[in-house]
């Protein structure tokens, strides 16, 4: 099998066994099965966009053909399918359910070992209609929300898949998203998505693959503490309802998410090994998608082949890095808050990205300057924030939004309306943060200006975001395990993942660890 890379396409262009016949001098027929492996939008040139594909397919004598193309991006590729996990795991339980967990569960059980795994949150279906109540309603439950239950917080971030991580297994969990209902352009397209709507059935079907090859899924369970012996960990205790369990067993995943902040506590005082580190905060964007569209797309806005524009933007005012997260084209701002009287903000979009604005979080790195030096300062930042925002919008829920000529502090007729629900308050944002935050922030919106135009009219803030990561890292060696022996932190809670991908990438490392792999 070859592999031909970085080949432009015009965007109505769909016969790449042509393309393929042009480019290398052979014949179509001597041509097989070729498959859109990567597909990119290259809009360097507004007036002439297209796309840059890599495709790969079969032909006879493929050395003679690579050394008479020298000058075309072309290799011999091999077909790599992920091993099952081989060696003795003993009593695995994974706490979390989110990528890292999933992940690592889903690669036991597949592998024919024994794991349990222990959710907090509600089952997808029932999660689903406690985040629908909460937007509607503004009733919180604190264990079903946007950030708790089956699929973790990226369940209703809609799926984004991007990473600049390199690794084989991405392949294998990508074809192991469609296997369970993801649209199949998630295998090329360079920012594949899934979406919230589809994110649905896929862990449905996923958790029915791991009770149906012998594992176990505890939901509404909460581990509330950890036994260990001579520094191994030996069992945990958890609580459903108001029923207490004790849980034994031989090594202990912690795939615990990033605002799991009672058990970062709970961890602490059961003696693993913490240490504080940088993250961001900051607020949402709106634009309209329309808007955003042109600027990415010029007059090919409309086609019918590009699907809802997005942007990826930094800039560094006055030392500290300022940058868009999390970019949600055609999709809404959603209240993520998960802890009572506290309130937090994310985007979500659906599969087909088609609401009437796009947003992104515009984040600014903050550290110890910003919130001290003790282990949970960073946290108990966060929950600050949180608690400043809930009181800003009303103590009801309801999200704190500003129109960006307010904050900013410049001429503007913004006309756009907010897509938060349960509802929201125009309120002055900048009573949120620090001087120096705030001056990042505001420096970093008339830096994104010059880089769209008019990035900095017509457009919502909304606050606050302060989960893009952990503000805490749990340390762990070189074969994932912690300072106590049996216990494997992963993930975006343990700080070693920022996305879906990444996290479970360290999912599937952290299974074939537990087996004895390398």
């Amino acid at each position: 099998m070859l592999k031909i890379n970085n080949v432009k396409v015009g965007l109505n262009d769909q016969n790449y066994r042509q393309i393929i016949s042009q480019l290398l001098n052979l014949p179509k027929n001597k041509i097989n099965n070729v498959r859109l492996v990567k597909q990119s939008v290259d809009a360097r040139r507004k007036n002439k966009l297209a796309f840059i594909c890599s495709f790969t397919f079969e032909t006879a004598d493929e050395h003679q053909v690579i050394k008479l193309n020298r000058k075309v991006n072309l290799q011999q590729v091999k077909e790599y399918h992920y091993p099952k996990v081989k060696g003795e795991t003993g009593n695995v339980i994974v706490v979390g359910s989110g990528p890292a967990g999933l992940f690592c569960a889903y690669n036991l059980a597949r592998s024919g070992h024994k794991v349990t795994m222990i959710e907090q949150g509600a089952p997808v279906e029932q999660r689903q209609k406690d985040v629908a109540r909460f937007l509607q309603t503004g009733q919180l439950d604190p264990s079903s929300n946007v950030q708790f239950g089956e699929g973790g917080a990226g369940t209703f971030s809609d799926g984004k898949l991007t990473t600049g991580v390199k690794d084989v297994r991405k392949d294998f969990i990508l074809e192991t998203f469609v296997q369970y209902g993801a649209h199949d352009d998630i295998l090329y397209e360079a920012k594949p998505h899934i979406g919230s709507d589809v994110l649905v059935s896929i862990l449905k079907n996923m958790r029915q693959m791991i009770l149906e090859n012998g594992g176990k899924i505890h939901f509404n369970t909460k581990m509330v503490d950890i036994q260990i012996e001579n520094n191994q960990v030996k069992a945990i205790t958890t609580v459903t309802g108001q029923k207490e369990a004790v849980l034994e067993c031989d090594k202990l995943v912690l795939a615990l998410g990033h605002s799991a902040r009672d058990s970062f506590r709970l961890l602490h005082e059961a003696g693993l090994d913490m240490e504080a580190k940088p993250f961001a905060v900051g607020l949402r964007i709106e634009h309209g998608r329309d808007f955003i569209n042109e600027s990415q797309y010029g007059k090919f806005a409309d086609h019918p082949r590009l699907k809802a524009a997005s942007y990826k933007l930094a800039v560094h005012p006055d030392q500290r890095g300022v940058y868009t997260f999390c970019m949600c084209p055609g999709g809404i701002v959603i209240n993520a808050s998960s802890h009572e009287e506290m309130l937090v903000v994310n985007g979500m979009s659906d599969y087909r990205r088609d609401r009437a604005n796009s947003n992104s979080a515009i984040l600014v790195t903050v550290n110890h300057e910003d919130y001290g030096d003790g282990l949970f300062s960073g946290m108990e930042f966060q929950e600050e924030l949180e608690k400043k925002a809930f009181a800003l919008g009303g103590g009801n829920y309801h999200v704190p939004v500003e129109k960006i000529e307010d904050y900013l502090g410049i001429e503007g007729n913004t006309m756009l309306d907010p897509s938060v629900m349960p509802g929201h308050s125009y309120q002055d944002l900048s009573v949120l943060f620090s001087r120096e935050i705030n001056d990042a922030l505001k420096k970093g919106l008339h830096l994104m200006n010059g880089k769209i135009p008019g990035f900095t009219e017509n457009a919502i803030l909304t606050g606050v975001e302060t989960r893009s990561s952990s503000p805490l890292r749990i340390k762990r060696d070189e074969h994932y395990c912690s300072n106590i022996a049996g216990i494997y932190p992963i993930g975006e809670g343990a700080g070693y993942a920022g996305g879906i991908m990444s996290s479970a990438i360290d999912g599937l490392k952290c299974s074939e660890f537990l087996a004895g792999g390398k």
